[in-house]
């Protein structure tokens, strides 16, 4: 398997999840600006979009949207728990939250991401994800990770999304105006979740600095 990524992007949730679970998986770096590989190719080849994460199979199938990705990597081990098994109501919570971290967090962080280009509206977003990720930090009151007790391919989309935010060590690539100081429950689990050996090793495979 093959997957295509950017460092500090979304991306990095997959990165994640396959080094959690030791999958043979080759890592390829995408130009941000002509979209070319660290191969020389062209990745709207590979995905017409022209955005990450991608996942090429064996088999010439690509999977192209990052929450499918890490439910497909997922249930390459079922055995590491990182996602129920399918069919049973703890899936449907883990496609709920994967759902509400992709349309309500990942994409509420795109006008401030573009702020310049958002202009007054991103007076208007960022109360709205502040709101979303208020919620995050009760919700995460009770439970070390998202979904409980454990972690799951939901904590790390979550921490993808978070660094642009939360980790100094991204505003070089990403500098969102928010900031979660106050928000002591999530700041607790980013910690937590910082801490494990294969995000840290995510991390460094993309060439960012750990602080």
């Amino acid at each position: 398997m093959k997957l295509y990524f950017m460092p500090a992007a979304c991306s990095l949730s997959p990165h994640i999840v396959a080094n959690e679970l030791g999958l043979d998986v080759e890592f390829i770096k995408v130009d941000q600006n002509d979209r070319t590989t660290d191969q020389g190719k062209n990745f709207y080849n590979i995905n017409p979009h022209g955005y990450i994460p991608a996942l090429e199979l064996e088999d010439g199938n690509v999977l192209r949207e990052g929450p499918v990705i890490v439910q497909y990597l997922a249930d390459q081990k079922p055995e590491a728990g990182l996602a129920p098994a399918n069919g049973t109501f703890a899936r449907y919570r883990l496609q709920e939250m994967l759902s509400f971290l992709s349309t309500e967090i990942h994409k509420g962080f795109i006008p401030l991401l573009y702020a310049r280009q958002a202009g007054d509206y991103i007076e208007t977003a960022r109360p709205k994800l502040e709101k979303r990720f208020a919620w995050i930090n009760e919700h995460l009151a009770d439970k070390d990770f998202l979904m409980g007790d454990r972690f799951t391919v939901a904590d790390a989309y979550l921490f993808a999304l978070a660094g642009w935010g939360q980790a100094p060590w991204l505003k070089s690539y990403y500098n969102a105006p928010i900031h979660f100081d106050h928000l002591q429950n999530l700041q607790a689990w980013y910690s937590r979740v910082k801490g494990r050996e294969a995000v840290q090793k995510s991390i460094l495979q993309e060439g960012l600095e750990l602080h």
